[in-house]
């Protein structure tokens, strides 16, 4: 029913994950109706910057008059698709999006990207009123959901789990066979992402002569406060602890292909997050989806993906407990293959196809209610 989405959202070639997955979603939605239109209303920091052809329009933070035609534009589709997070629409906590949504009056999916265990006043107060005015809100997690229940006001009618999507070849198949087992983490980069912790974990791997690859840019805005210094610091860091010769960086943005190619090489894909609030992990869905054993940090999302065996929880910033889960996926007979196999039974879930198909389920529930409330 549902055969025209607009979509408010970061895009490519913005680096972010709520780029990645806004575009992501568009494409699969598509890929389920050859026929149906989905445009995109993209949210950046200023103007002039090249735009795909899906792109109808440039909503600037701080600008009232790109907000006004952003929602006229957004009121020309049959159901607005919204990604929410804090920093990337203007004002304090990103409240420019409440101006935006009181202007709409198509029915409105709102996809939260981060929700807060301990917002601070405003933050909670943003949030409450961008799922008050929302048709619907998607979480990413069990986890995500259960936080909002318990910290926010809203409907739990309007609320619905949909994981984030994984590539719909799930990545990788079989791994490829390599002299050294190689250790896999990805994504944007900075400070807190315990990348410095994973390093400090491998000298008591050195037996193993592992392979730790580090791949993906520098966060935008770490870019932009400190240039090149985190992934130099990295390096220092791999040099002091004298495991410069077991550490590759790949400071740079992989292709899908590209990143399939590299997670097919991967013994085990390690998310050394130092973060205690994460509900969302696109990487971790993507490597279960691509049925990589993980050693994880006990962040929300990881906690509730990992319980059915996937994988290893470990304390957060703690280098010995991290070289001992690894050597475990490693070195133990059997380990690695069921928690191949466990992921294998969550994957086809988590594929983009799969994903997109409930979206598009909640769209059309969307239209087909008559009695919706007056705006």
């Amino acid at each position: 029913m549902a055969g025209n989405y607009g979509f408010l959202t970061t895009y490519p070639p913005t680096p972010c994950g709520v780029a990645t997955f806004g575009a992501a979603l568009r494409r699969h939605l598509i890929a389920l109706e050859p026929d149906s239109c989905a445009d995109v209303v993209r949210v950046v920091d200023q103007a002039g910057s090249p735009a795909p052809a899906e792109v109808v329009h440039d909503l600037v933070k701080g600008s009232p008059r790109s907000l006004v035609i952003a929602a006229e534009l957004l009121n020309g589709f049959d159901v607005a698709i919204v990604q929410h997070d804090y920093d990337i629409y203007g004002g304090r906590d990103g409240e420019e999006l409440l101006d935006l949504l009181d202007l709409l009056d198509v029915p409105v999916i709102v996809v939260l990207h981060t929700v807060l265990a301990q917002p601070s006043r405003h933050q909670r107060m943003v949030l409450t009123r961008v799922v008050e005015r929302a048709d619907a809100v998607v979480a990413m997690s069990d986890a995500a959901a259960q936080r909002l229940l318990d910290g926010y006001t809203m409907d739990p009618d309007k609320l619905l789990v949909i994981p984030h999507g994984a590539p719909a070849d799930g990545l990788a198949t079989a791994a490829l066979a390599r002299p050294r087992p190689t250790i896999l983490t990805w994504g944007l980069l900075g400070p807190g992402k315990g990348i410095e912790s994973a390093i400090a974990a491998l000298p008591a791997l050195r037996d193993l002569e592992p392979r730790y690859v580090v791949a993906g840019q520098t966060h935008p805005k770490v870019l932009a406060r400190s240039g090149r210094s985190y992934y130099d610091s990295l390096r220092a860091h791999a040099s002091a602890l004298g495991v410069a010769d077991l550490v590759d960086f790949i400071p740079s943005y992989l292709d899908p292909h590209s990143l399939g190619q590299l997670i097919r090489q991967a013994r085990v894909v390690l998310l050394p997050y130092d973060s205690t609030e994460q509900v969302a992990s696109g990487v971790l869905v993507e490597a279960i989806a691509a049925r990589r054993p993980v050693v994880a940090t006990r962040f929300p999302h990881a906690v509730e993906m990992l319980a059915g065996g996937c994988g290893l929880l470990i304390p957060h910033q703690d280098p010995a407990a991290t070289s001992v889960a690894l050597r475990r996926v490693l070195t133990e007979p059997g380990l690695a293959v069921a928690m191949t196999g466990r992921a294998s039974a969550l994957a086809p879930e988590l594929r983009w196809p799969a994903v997109a198909e409930r979206y598009r389920w909640l769209a059309d529930s969307l239209l087909i209610a008559a009695t919706r409330v007056p705006r």
